[in-house]
């Protein structure tokens, strides 16, 4: 079923994220995960991307198994990165053929060893390019991803919201944000996209801290604010791990908790293709079907 559909259909939406593992073996543990998460019956599994198109076959692959092996709907990732119109028009086939409806739209992260994004000669230099692209396939339900605290390459909210801006105007069904750990700032955004006349429901990105230096990375790539009570706590137990994870779901829960109390249209976990952490904030929040 088309993402958009479900919306229409359904008050609150759930959705969690895998990624491809780097290493071909582990693809079998990343089906128990997906296994284990499908019994919380998801709305949709999202699959992501590898920088520079590096997972681009698994996430297909990955993305069939959801939708073909586990009944389970799925969302795709693609991105303009090291790709011609061509190329991303034969990955929408692949796409089709194996009963995928539901793609994420992305610009893309710069491949690793390069500093900024390049246009592929003949390929998209923007999401809003890809966005318009895909949706004149007429066979797929298109979300984009939106930036509560500003894209890190935008100069300002205000610019990054008028790109957002256009993608929605190019076509898209759905806005799935990136992780952010100040709800105020997904509030502030919500509201700054209404202003400017957007009204596709958005789904905020909770991502629940598993490991220090791990998130610490993320938030340094994504350009994400770690508030400062969420900081020290983690700093302090950086060298106790089970400390960390048990206060990161708790931080999650805590987030959460305060978005469904301020209408939120669902929720996407970004899981980093870990079961336990999700069950233990649905089961906290009682949003376990």
């Amino acid at each position: 079923m088309k993402i958009k559909n479900l919306f229409s259909q359904k008050r609150f939406i759930l959705s969690f994220e895998v990624f491809p593992p780097k290493r071909e073996g582990n693809l079998e543990s990343l089906y128990v995960t997906i296994t284990e998460l499908g019994e919380l019956k998801p709305d949709f599994i999202s699959v992501t991307y590898g920088a520079g198109g590096s997972t681009r076959e698994k996430t297909i692959e990955i993305s069939s198994r959801v939708k073909n092996g586990f009944n389970l709907e799925v969302l795709a990732h693609l991105t303009c990165v090291q790709s011609t119109k061509d190329d991303i028009a034969r990955i929408l086939d692949l796409l089709k053929e194996e009963n995928v409806e539901n793609i994420l739209a992305l610009r893309g992260d710069p491949p690793e060893g390069t500093e900024r994004f390049i246009k592929t000669e003949g390929g998209f230099e923007y999401a809003n390019e890809l966005v318009q692209f895909i949706k004149t396939r007429d066979n797929f339900s298109v979300g984009v991803a939106g930036y509560p605290e500003g894209h890190i390459e935008a100069p300002n909210l205000k610019t990054d919201m008028i790109n957002l801006k256009r993608k929605v105007d190019a076509g898209a069904d759905f806005i799935i944000t990136q992780l952010f750990f100040n709800n105020d700032a997904f509030y502030n955004f919500r509201d700054y996209a209404m202003a400017l006349g957007i009204d596709i429901p958005i789904l905020p990105g909770i991502f629940p801290i598993l490991n220090y230096n791990q998130i610490i990375k993320i938030a340094s790539l994504a350009g994400v604010r770690i508030p400062p009570r969420l900081g020290e706590k983690v700093e302090k137990n950086k060298d106790k791990p089970q400390e960390v994870e048990k206060y990161g779901i708790e931080y999650a829960i805590i987030q959460v908790d305060n978005l469904i109390k301020n209408g939120i249209a669902g929720l996407h976990l970004y899981c980093m293709n870990k079961s336990h952490p999700v069950k233990k904030i649905l089961a906290e929040l009682s949003l376990s079907r």
